[in-house]
């Protein structure tokens, strides 16, 4: 068995029940590592020094944190607003888009510790376990990846027990059914009662949206700038992603907008029922899409359209790190030379819509679109063109169509 162990640390139940484990059963040290991608979105220092403490009473012989909200803002999820990623047109990619960031990190931090495996804290019919060990194995394949959640056997009640009968402090408790993933990008909702796709959310269990009833009245707009399809500043500030995320959050999610109900297929061939709310990742995945509309040549727009559900599902199923993520972000980032203006966004109770977008270098031709006086488009080559663009068609009818036959009353 290894000797010592790099364990993705998140200070809940399972990796803190994981670090006494690994050390009872398997006779290795362990390092909690604990990575900051907005997990937490009001931390201070005083909460992440808390989560060290925790790692330390579990048994662990170093715990580090690591903050990565930059990091993550700016090189993974900006790749994913301009692919308008949607995983099966719906989820933005919440859980993705972190794990390959974390994986970074732990490879990073078996090398600094002279670790000879790492471990996760993922179950066996997840998708986390995948987008672990893919990245793992892609990125240090020497490195030996461990599971100890996949072995030990444990419900949520033996876990909260382990935990008590090594003095491990947790917050968990049988009460408390739902797990919950979240970042920057928004949050991520699964277990208890919504297990049963026919039972309605319970409302208590989201944070950064509001229940439409509750919403405020009154409407109001932002401008989001993007620069070559990144979002860089908010009603005129220059706003780094990492900062922007939760600011819309709190603006949008007011409204009650950005809950997404969805029964999911896994990478394990399971369907399950998530929930998420991610304001914020939404409207920008809806700004940025609306400033394509006006800057994309027809084509290459109808092409990215079709490469974008794909690039969701590499993501998804946890092959960041592959050539196919690479080629598919070449030909994004190729697309968004141009995909530089602003989108205004109008919010109102339940609702997030654009209703204003402009760009220097857009292609929308004001001349070429109006029906007024100002109007330059040549409407005598409109006869040719359309009696050329149905002459395959109309040869078809005149030799092959099968008449139907007369329907009678």
């Amino acid at each position: 068995m290894t000797k010592r162990v790099v364990l993705a640390y998140s200070g809940g139940l399972d990796t803190s029940v994981a670090v006494k484990w690994i050390q009872e059963e398997w006779g290795s040290e362990v390092v909690a590592l604990a990575v900051d991608v907005g997990q937490e979105p009001n931390a201070n220092a005083e909460y992440w020094e808390a989560i060290r403490e925790r790692a330390f009473a579990a048994g662990a012989i170093e715990a580090k944190v690591v903050d990565a909200r930059e990091e993550y803002g700016s090189r993974f999820v900006a790749n994913a607003i301009k692919a308008n990623a949607l995983y099966e047109g719906k989820y933005p990619l919440v859980s993705s888009l972190s794990r390959p960031v974390i994986t970074r990190h732990l490879v990073a931090a078996a090398r600094e510790f002279n670790a000879d495996a790492v471990a996760h804290g993922c179950t066996g019919k997840g998708n986390d376990q995948v987008r672990f060990e893919v990245s793992l194995r892609t990125l240090a394949p020497d490195l030996e990846v461990l599971a100890p959640v996949r072995v030990w056997g444990f419900t949520r009640a033996d876990s909260i027990a382990y935990a008590e009968r090594f003095g491990i402090p947790i917050t968990a408790s049988l009460d408390k059914p739902y797990s919950v993933d979240e970042n920057i990008m928004g949050r991520a909702i699964e277990c208890g009662a919504i297990e049963d796709p026919w039972n309605a959310p319970p409302e208590h269990i989201y944070e950064r949206t509001r229940a439409v009833a509750d919403a405020p009245a009154d409407s109001v707009e932002c401008v989001v700038a993007f620069e070559r399809g990144i979002p860089v500043s908010l009603d005129g500030v220059p706003t780094p992603l990492h900062q922007m995320l939760p600011e819309l959050d709190a603006m949008v999610g007011a409204y009650g907008f950005g809950r997404v109900d969805m029964v999911e297929n896994r990478r394990v061939g399971i369907k399950s029922r998530e929930i998420y709310e991610c304001p914020g990742a939404l409207a920008l995945i809806l700004a940025h899409a609306d400033l394509e509309s006006i800057t994309l040549e027809r084509d290459v727009m109808r092409e990215k359209s079709r490469l974008e559900t794909r690039y969701a599902e590499t993501v998804y199923d946890g092959l960041w790190y592959s050539p196919l993520r690479e080629a598919f972000d070449a030909f994004i980032d190729s697309t968004q030379k141009h995909v530089t203006g602003e989108v205004r966004l109008h919010l109102q109770p339940g609702q997030c819509t654009v209703v204003g977008r402009r760009a220097e270098r857009g292609l929308y031709d004001f001349a070429l679109a109006t029906y007024e006086a100002d109007d330059a488009f040549r409407h005598e080559d409109a006869a040719g063109f359309v009696r050329l663009w149905g002459l395959s068609v109309e040869t078809w009818a005149k030799r092959q169509r099968i008449e139907e036959p007369t329907v009678r009353p």
